[in-house]
């Protein structure tokens, strides 16, 4: 589970950078069971850009 957790969030900061945020602000995961072998994991949150305020 770790692992997959891991990945979920890489997978986010991946999708992120795609859309050319340099953040992600209020990250929430989440877990559930697809079988009694399998668990699904999700990682989602809003992709910001954070500029320095001058």
């Amino acid at each position: 589970m770790e692992q997959s957790r891991h990945e979920s969030i890489e997978r986010c900061i991946e999708h992120a950078k795609e859309l050319g945020a340099n953040a992600i602000i209020t990250a929430r995961m989440d877990s559930d069971s697809i079988a009694t072998s399998m668990q699904e994991v999700l990682t989602y949150g809003t992709a910001v850009v954070i500029e320095k305020e001058e």
